[in-house]
């Protein structure tokens, strides 16, 4: 296999530097296509034991997009029912049922059988490593997102996630971002600020 060679600047621009998280977007549909290819890039992302806990509900008709702006904050529903997708990332606290095919060098669906605190905080910390690998996915092929967390987790669970052992994490709405609905970038600190090296 050929090292690696780092992205050039239009590819991280895309990705870092220029991406924003967008209020508002163009009206401009997002495909089933599109939304399969961000699906078969992000779950390329590594997860402990390669556990891919997430279970992606993409709300993309009028009814399904209307449910869940009518679990979120005012200001948020209203992002969510103008967008033409809004991506609800959930956390599967059973994801270890499927290690056996998922990760099959070893037993590790017995690490959390009977251990419910370390399958919920796995569920967690993994589903939040694949919601982002889904933010990077979508701008890697052209989209623009707005993770938001201002909802009713409780009513979300029971509204989509009815009858499972799937929790909600968080949601973001996708499509093609509108300039128009994003103010001035927020301060990025400096690297010293917030890192140390040992």
């Amino acid at each position: 296999m050929p090292a690696n060679t780092p992205l050039d600047d239009k590819a991280l621009d895309q990705l870092f530097r220029e991406a924003r998280t967008y209020n508002g977007y163009l009206d401009k549909a997002v495909s089933q296509e599109q939304l399969e290819a961000i699906w078969e890039l992000m779950k390329m992302g590594p997860t402990s034991a390669n556990c891919l806990p997430a279970r992606i509900i993409w709300c993309v008709s009028d009814d399904a997009k209307e449910k869940i702006a009518s679990m979120a904050m005012d200001s948020n529903a209203e992002k969510i029912r103008k967008a033409p997708v809004t991506a609800i990332i959930g956390m599967d606290y059973d994801f270890y049922e499927e290690l056996p095919e998922l990760f099959p060098h070893t037993d590790a669906k017995s690490w959390f059988t009977g251990n419910k605190e370390l399958a919920e905080s796995t569920a967690f910390r993994n589903s939040s490593l694949q919601g982002a690998y889904l933010i990077l996915a979508a701008r890697a092929l052209g989209l623009d997102t707005g993770p938001m967390s201002g909802f009713n987790a409780e009513a979300v669970n029971e509204g989509f996630f009815a009858g499972s052992n799937v929790k909600a994490n968080f949601i973001t709405t996708l499509g093609y971002g509108d300039p128009e609905s994003i103010f001035e970038r927020s301060p990025r600190p400096a690297f010293e600020r917030f890192n140390n090296i040992l």
